[in-house]
């Protein structure tokens, strides 16, 4: 059953998923630009969560409940990525 959804609601889940468009360009600069590898660690963690917001809007906008899996499984991909490199930058900075 798919419920009527009203032209602003969907005027404004366009609205997100330009501005997190925008926001995930802008945080890819970010990477390119560095200048440490902290920042781009911030980085790629930043781009996780955009993607991870960008595909739950999408969700919402094209009623599959279903992409909301997909977005837990970027959380945790990134999640252990973030931690994988934090600590491998630990390591080397401790030496």
């Amino acid at each position: 059953m798919s419920v009527p959804v009203s032209p602003a609601f969907t005027l404004v889940l366009e609205v997100t998923l330009g501005l997190l468009t925008l926001s995930l360009g802008l945080v890819f600069v970010r990477l390119v630009r560095g200048p440490t590898a902290p920042d781009r660690v911030m980085a790629l963690d930043m781009m996780g969560g955009l993607t991870i917001g960008m595909t739950a809007v999408y969700s919402v906008y094209t009623h599959e409940p279903h992409l909301l899996r997909v977005a837990a499984g970027i959380a945790l991909i990134s999640f252990l990525g973030t931690v994988a490199v934090a600590r491998y930058l630990e390591r080397t900075r401790g030496r």
